[in-house]
């Protein structure tokens, strides 16, 4: 069973049985795939290297939406320049947290600096956003729904299942947050 996250000398440290970090592996992966563009074989060699990407359109899966939003509200001319500008480098960013986050599962402990637990939190932030969305979670209540399912042994169906890994990354996050705030006070 997993063991929070908690900040010492060492950096931060936190405990993950091997089912724990094939689950997590397969979660990062998953939003990987999500997240790699189709690159058109025309593609400005220019454009691509600056991260332009003038191609881009709203993503029409709602998950990947929520990962990557419109920055401009109201004006959708704006919203698709600011995307065409932006697009590139922020999947890229987040590709990156989610590879970098899963390298650190080889081992049962997993141990971050500041820079990897910040890489791990951008990580375990998209898992649990591609969740939220999958799981139609919109408000308090909807939240509270998904918080019911405790069991692995009640995961009867997809959305109980998806309910439980929600609750283990969510838990996992706020436990690395909490960390994280602690190793700054002590920086102080």
């Amino acid at each position: 069973m997993a063991k929070a996250f908690i900040a010492g000398r060492r950096g931060i440290t936190g405990i993950l049985e091997g089912a724990e970090r094939d689950l997590l592996r397969k979660l990062f992966a998953d939003i990987i795939t999500m997240l790699e563009p189709d690159t058109p074989a025309h593609e400005d060699p220019l454009a691509a290297l600056i991260g332009l990407d003038m191609d881009a359109t709203v993503p029409t899966d709602p998950a990947l939406l929520r990962l990557l939003p419109d920055a401009v509200k109201n004006d959708a001319g704006a919203a698709l320049e600011f995307r065409q500008l932006t697009e590139r480098s922020l999947r890229e960013n987040k590709i990156g947290a989610l590879r970098a986050a899963s390298l650190d599962l080889d081992h049962d402990k997993v141990v971050l600096d500041a820079d990897r637990a910040r890489l791990w939190s951008m990580a375990l932030n998209d898992v649990r956003l591609v969740l939220a969305e999958r799981l139609e979670i919109r408000d308090e209540q909807d939240a509270d729904r998904v918080h019911l399912v405790q069991d692995w042994g009640d995961a009867d169906d997809v959305e109980s299942y998806l309910s439980l890994v929600y609750n283990f990354v969510s838990w996992l996050q706020e436990s690395l947050v909490q960390a994280m705030l602690v190793g700054l006070k002590s920086r102080k």
